[in-house]
Order: structure tokens, then sequence, then C-alpha cells
């Protein structure tokens, strides 16, 4: 053979392996695949196994044709279908087109499934064989059903600790002749590997006695990796990390109690915290928050708030104690200052106060206060002054089930919260003010969202008079009765203020619709008021909106018309989660 021919036959070669090894494409236009009689499946999974073919010359083309043949024969096998028969054209135009033409005939059908759990994990009813109806006796066999259980039993080993498991037998023996196919599965998981000892390494900077408060585990506890994560999400919401990195992997050499090691950074001991927000009820607002995440290395956190916006200013310290679950049961101490414009009233207010949070077994979170204020106010045009002193202890519940935290599709949060004060018990007045609110939210069909919210609160007292402004009722504005202005629906007294009433109560409904992936079109009817006597009549509003879900929550923009005063329609926006 001559040089110039090897030469010829070399490029011929390389041609042929380019194809093979780096699924060359030419543009979709290009490849047509047909499938005698009709399968979807089939002939979505011959394209993806072709892919697409370069675009070049038709020597290029032509030198295809092996590699589209293999690859249709592999496609076809993986469904079940061993006796196609495939014929490959391409047309005579400038931009030739490849038909893949494929009679599948008869599939191969499952004869006999023989899938079988072994050991300890046999016993163990999470360690679940999935009941896959690709997997069952009669169904046409589909190599991908076979790989998908080995990785699913495979994860599951790895997820509940038995890290020696192994295959005692995995084959499926094929007999394309008659078209039938056996399965036989056996997987041996050997033991359970357990959690050992916990060791936090030293650079955390908090007392390992407080970090063993975290463990969502006892050593000894039967290995699962959910256990091992949720150990790291604890550590991590703490927020006096900065990395957090468990390693709890065990080997199939053992040992059977595998060691956890917890590195931990300390995060910054200081925080700076700005935020910027705006709604129609207050207009443009700024918060403001100062935060020491390790006072010592017990744990204690130290803080500072503050917010502004154009009726209401306000400004707390905070110190807080971890108790025997860090993450959700503490004793915090606080004091604060705040002044707020009503639209009848001025108020000046301090307080001084502690708060035990708990969060009890049924996953309602309970807060547990007692709360010194002093309040000084001023009623316009006329209206009355005074000051008023309360020690008032109180206990509040509360619950949120969502499936969402930015935008759930399904849940309800409640929560009520009681205090009261005693006459001369560092108060001016006997007071018993209960607060209540609930809001729950269904979706159907995946753009039908229902969204229902009910308040009250009442007040109970042997001297009305001595009530301040900040615990009067009033109703009205964005999260209250749309249509009407913020705090405007109120009782008046003799010079025509508004002073807040013993009684309030305000519902809504309102159905959204999804026109888009991140949009909604919304419409809502509201009614409420805030009242002195319970035959007093309630407010209504209605209207419609736009909801935009943002990356930091929702947005709502709503047009809302008050039935009880003629001011046409009034715009609220807000911003913040819907339950």
């Amino acid at each position: 053979m001559s040089i110039d021919m090897k030469l010829r036959a070399f490029k011929a070669c390389c041609i042929v392996l380019l194809m093979l090894c780096s699924s060359l494409v030419v543009a979709q236009d290009q490849l047509d695949v047909q499938v005698t009689p009709k399968s979807a499946a089939l002939k979505k999974n011959i394209e993806a196994y072709i892919h697409q073919l370069s675009e070049g010359d038709r020597k290029t083309v032509n030198a295809a044709k092996r590699a589209v043949l293999k690859r249709t024969r592999e496609a076809s096998e993986a469904l079940g279908y061993y006796q196609t028969k495939t014929v490959v054209r391409l047309t005579d135009d400038e931009k030739p087109v490849m038909q893949v033409l494929v009679e599948r005939g008869d599939p191969v059908r499952l004869r006999t499934v023989n899938i079988q759990v072994k050991g300890e994990a046999s016993a163990l009813p999470a360690f679940a064989i999935p009941d896959d109806k690709r997997l069952k006796v009669g169904a046409r066999l589909d190599h991908s059903a076979y790989d998908d259980l080995k990785s699913t039993l495979q994860n599951q080993a790895l997820r509940f600790g038995f890290f020696a498991a192994d295959f005692e037998r995995s084959d499926i023996l094929i007999d394309p002749q008659i078209g039938t196919a056996d399965i036989n599965l056996v997987f041996v998981s050997g033991p359970r590997y357990r959690l050992g000892a916990v060791t936090f390494s030293e650079e955390s900077k908090i007392d390992p006695k407080v970090l063993e408060r975290l463990l969502p585990f006892e050593p000894g506890t039967p290995y699962n990796s959910a256990l091992v994560a949720k150990l790291s999400q604890n550590l991590q919401s703490t927020g006096y990390f900065q990395q957090v990195r468990v390693d709890a992997v065990g080997t199939a050499e053992g040992p059977l109690e595998i060691p956890v090691n917890v590195a931990l950074e300390a995060i910054k001991p200081r925080t700076l915290s700005l935020g910027l927000g705006f709604s129609t009820d207050v207009g443009p607002r700024g918060r403001f928050g100062w935060e020491r995440h390790r006072v010592n290395s017990h744990g204690h956190k130290l803080g500072f708030d503050s917010e502004i916006s154009k009726p209401r200013q306000n400004v707390s310290t905070w110190y807080q104690i971890p108790l025997a679950q860090p993450l959700t049961d503490y004793v915090r101490f606080g004091s604060g200052y705040q002044r707020e414009e009503l639209v009848d009233a001025s108020s000046r207010l301090i307080n001084l106060g502690v708060q035990w949070h708990a969060r009890l077994p049924s996953e309602w979170l309970r807060v547990v206060s007692l709360r010194w204020e002093q309040e000084d106010y001023d009623f316009g045009s006329g209206g009355r002054s005074g000051r008023s002193s309360f020690l008032m202890p109180g206990v509040g519940y509360s619950v949120l089930r969502s499936d969402s935290p930015l935008d759930p599709s399904r849940g309800y949060r409640m929560q009520w919260d009681v205090r009261g004060a005693k006459q001369d018990i560092l108060a001016d007045a006997d007071v018993l003010h209960v607060t209540a609110l609930t809001r729950g939210l269904i979706t159907l069909a995946d753009k039908h969202r229902f969204l229902a919210r009910a308040q009250i609160g009442a007040i109970s007292t042997n001297d009305y008079e001595k009530v301040p402004p900040s615990l009067r009722f009033f109703a009205g504005g964005d999260q209250s009765v749309r249509g009407y202005d913020y705090q405007t629906l109120s009782p008046r007294d003799a010079q025509n203020n508004r002073e807040g009433g013993r009684y309030m109560f305000a519902g809504s409904l309102e159905y959204q619709y999804s026109v888009a992936e991140r949009w909604r079109i919304a419409a809502f009817v509201d009614q409420g008021n805030a009242i002195n006597s319970l035959t007093d009549k309630m407010n209504t509003g209605a209207g419609f909106g736009v909801r935009w879900v943002s990356p930091v929550g929702p947005l709502r923009l709503d047009l809302a018309h008050a039935f009880d005063e003629d001011k046409g329609f009034r715009i609220h926006f807000s911003m913040g989660p819907e339950l």
C-alpha cells in the first residue's frame, strides 16, 4: 500500500473515531427519527443517544452512519427493544437531512423479578424497596429502572449507615429470541454503623457544654445522615460560627462506631445591620441594628435595635441567655423607648422587661413575659393628656406551619397573647388585654390561591381613661381593613379625636390567580373596625391588586375602595410573608 493510501485510510479512521467519541453535532432540524410502530419514549431516547450530528460535508455525515446505527441499537436496547431494524438515509439536498427509520419490533418483557434486601436493613421500615411499576413482572424491560433501583439501594445504605453493604447478586438475564428477561438483585446490607462521641474544635470559642445541648442524637445512636445534617444546621443557626464542618463518614473497614468531628470557625464577634423599607401605612422606614454574637463562652448575646419612620421611632437594647435548647429556649432582658404619632394622638413610651422563650414539643412557641412600661400621651385639638404606668405579666403562644418560608402554597399561622395588670401593684388600673390572630392559605391546581385572615382584640378594665393609646385598638391600613387610612378606624372623643377602642375585629378573604411564574393578580374583601361596643357596625373595603414574589419576599400593590366612606380608591403597598 502506498504512503498516500495509508494517509487517506488513517484520515478516514480519525473521522470515524471523532464521530464516535465526541458526539459532533449538526443542527437539530438535520436529524429525523421515525419509529414504527410509533413510540414517543423510544424516539426521544434515540434522539438523546444520537444527540446531534456535526455540520460537515457529505463525507463526514456518511462516516457517521455506523455510529448512528450503533447508538440507535443501544438506545433501543436500553428500553427493552432488542429486535429493532434500523435504516439510515441521507437526503440529497444542499443541507442533507439524516433520516433514521426504526422498526422497533416487540419488546423484551420481564418474566421474573427477584429483588431482596438481606441483613439488618431488611428489618428497618425506612429502608424500603421502591414500588416501581417498571420492575413488575410483565413490564417492558427498562435498564434505567434497574439502574435506578441499584442507586436507590446504595444511597439508602449510605444514608442509614450500612457502609459495608454490597450486592450479593446483580444481573439481568435476557433472551432476545423469546423476548423475556429475568432480574436478580440481592442486596446485603451488613451491620448498621452508629454515631460515636462528638468532639468540637477548640476554635469555636464556645463552651463545649453549650454546644452539646445542640446535639440531635446521643452517642451510640444508629447512623442517619439526616442527624448529621441536623447537627450542622443547629450549629449554623446559633449565629456563633462563620463555618461549620461535620465529619462523620464511615467505611466498610470500620469502626462500627463512627467518631463525629466538628470543625468550627467562629464568626466575627460583632455585626452591624441596616435595612430600608416602604409601605403606605408608615411610608419610608429604616432599621439599624448591632449585635454582639458572643459576650462570653456561655453563648450570651447582646444587641441594639432601632427603627425610624414618620409615625414611629424607637430604640431598644437586649441581653440574651441561652437555656437547655439554645436555638429555641432563652431568656431575654430588654429596655427601650418609643415615640409614635397616631392619627389624633402622640405617645412616648419607655419600657423594661424580661421574656422567656420556649419551643414546646407541639412546635408551638411560648413566650412568658414581665414588662413595666410608662407612657406619656396627648390627644390633639383640645384633647386630654396623661401619663400611665403598668407592670404587666403576660403569656403568648404562636405557631407557623407552611411548605415554604418565603412563598408558601399552603399553611397557617396562629397566635394569641394575654397581658394583665393589677391596680396598686405598679399599675394605675386593673387591665386585661387580649389579642389573637389567625391566617390560612391553600392553593388549588397550582394557580388558585385562597388566603384568609382574622384578628380580634379586647380590653377589660376598671378605668378605661387610664388605658394609654398603645394598649387601645385602631383599625385600617395595609394589614387591617384596606381602603381606609392607617389606624383611622376608631371611636372618637368629644373633640372628635380618634382615641382607640376597647375591641377590635378585622377579617379578610383574598383570591389570587397565578399569571406567570412570580406574578399573581388578586381580588379581596376586608371587614373590621375598632369599637367600644360589640353592637357597633363593621366597615368594609374591597379591591384588587398585583403580587410579585421577589427574591426577598412577596411585594403587594393593592387598589381598595372603602364602602363606608366616599373617598374613591386608596393605594396600598406592602411587603412581607403572607402567613
